[in-house]
């Protein structure tokens, strides 16, 4: 039999990649990992961590606000950029530190480099020209923001270099209708930034379930972001007062600054997968199967660099389930079916299972609960802020398909809504939940009138618009 200087060698030190090395260091195998820029990956290092940072700092502006309607005086609190920049930047440097001590403490050689595939088992790590092989390979280097090819592209930044400005500008265009895109919008708003935000779709957050789609949009505009659907930048000019984006129907729009968030594109290029023999999907993703493993029996690969569900978990715990596998003779299966997610707006939206357009595309009849209203907080605050919950529910069963909630929190709402429905919980045990009073998740357990279409022609229904009280029964 062959022999190599590793059982494993890993590709990428992102959280997906750190853990697998982990996991199958555990097992016993002989691992090895390099990362060519900093250890932590796009999550950590510029991704959920940090803009998840930047995200709170946005919101103490409504904290402020709304403190006055609970007799607080305004106090004019003052925002300095740099110091948040300066401090989140070190709290990075410090988890990218402990990410490194993982790898030690398992027992992985962490390696500071770029490493290519030079056939199915070698690769060279850079610099330094080393050459190293390994029975099995595993491939977690992510994706990158893509940029669209224009006119004058080179003027405009992605959120790589949103979190490094060594200043605000007054005006800024984000460019797409994804995660990225609004998050950002939202955290340059709250500081000040009279923002933009620009989408060829019809509507943002493609994909979503509908009522979430026009609520967030409705709370954008509100909150003074100028949401622009149906066109995009067909070229960029510098000015000497900053940039003028001239759009596809022919208006144009000035700012001094232009941030593109229309997507990322798997981590592929000059890796040296071709030489290795490795099939590359159409957007250039690593085409793997339900194993993870791809058309080269022993590489395999996880994460973004595959494009299924490119979130963070995901990542994780698709790099445990090879490492099980591969290394610890279990076989695990990842089920990509009812992952929560959230977009870090302002409000927030968190959603699990099936959009009410999808589930009706597999589903004969379908239940549908909405209920919008304004939080108990915002009667005092003043805020004109509407929380959205919907539950999707499939009439036959009475299962509960879908949880779609827009509002403070609507991420941790969620996250303890995906353990019911990952064990397939019905409305009625739902209904059958004692509510937590007063809260706002509690509507998720008193809803029980469904919501019906309005007949074809007929003008739409005004929204339901509730204000919750203190001593509103359940």
């Amino acid at each position: 039999m062959a022999t190599y200087d590793y059982d494993l060698f890993v590709v990428g030190g992102g959280s997906g990649g750190v853990r697998a090395a982990r996991v199958a260091a555990g097992h016993g195998a002989k691992v090895a990992l390099a990362e060519e820029y900093r250890f932590g990956g796009t999550c950590v290092i510029r991704g959920c961590v940090p803009k998840k940072l930047l995200v709170y700092a946005s919101r103490f502006r409504d904290d402020f606000e709304d403190a006055i309607g609970f007799g607080w005086s305004d106090t004019a609190a003052k925002f300095h950029w740099p110091t948040l920049i300066a401090n989140k930047d070190a709290e990075i440097t410090r988890l990218e530190g402990i990410y490194r001590s993982l790898l030690e403490k398992a027992g992985v050689g962490a390696m500071t480099g770029r490493a290519e595939l030079v056939d199915g088992h070698s690769l060279i790590v850079q610099p330094g020209n080393r050459r190293v092989t390994a029975r099995t390979i595993l491939v977690a280097t992510g994706g990158r923001p893509v940029l669209t090819e224009i006119p004058g592209i080179g003027h405009a930044i992605t959120s790589n270099e949103a979190f490094h400005l060594d200043h605000l500008p007054a005006s800024m265009i984000v460019v797409g209708g994804g995660y990225i895109a609004i998050e950002f919008a939202c955290i340059f708003q709250a500081f000040g930034v009279a923002t933009t935000l620009l989408y060829r779709g019809p509507k943002i957050l493609r994909g979503f379930d509908e009522d979430l789609r026009d609520s967030l949009t409705e709370e954008l505009r509100k909150r003074g972001i100028d949401v622009v659907c149906g066109t995009e930048i067909a070229k960029i000019d510098k000015g000497w007062t900053g940039l003028t984006a001239t759009l596809t129907d022919g208006r144009t729009i000035d700012a001094r600054q232009i941030m593109y968030a229309t997507g990322r594109k798997p981590n592929t290029d000059g890796i040296g997968l071709e030489a290795a023999g490795v099939q590359l999907g159409q957007r250039g993703q690593i085409a793997v199967d339900a194993h993870s493993r791809s058309s080269v029996a022993n590489i395999y690969a996880i994460g973004d660099v595959t494009d299924r569900v490119n979130l963070t978990p995901v990542a994780i715990r698709e790099g445990h389930a090879f490492a099980d596998s591969v290394f610890g003779n279990k076989s695990m299966l990842v089920d990509h079916e009812l992952v929560p997610t959230a977009v870090f707006s302002t409000p927030e939206v968190g959603t699990v299972g099936l959009a009410e357009h999808i589930a009706r595309e597999r589903y004969a009849k379908l239940d549908i609960y909405k209920a919008r209203f304004k939080p108990l907080k915002h009667t005092l605050s003043g805020r004109d802020e509407r929380m959205l919950m919907k539950l999707v529910v499939d009439a036959e069963s009475d299962r509960v398909l879908g949880c779609h909630v827009l509002g403070p929190d609507a991420a941790e709402i969620v996250q303890v809504a995906a353990i019911a429905l990952r064990l397939k919980a019905t409305k009625a045990d739902f209904d059958a939940t004692m509510a937590l009073h007063p809260t706002v998740a509690e509507e998720l357990v008193t809803m029980r009138e469904k919501w019906q279409p309005p007949p074809v022609g007929s003008p739409a229904p005004k929204r339901p618009n509730k204000r919750r009280t203190a001593d509103e029964a359940a």
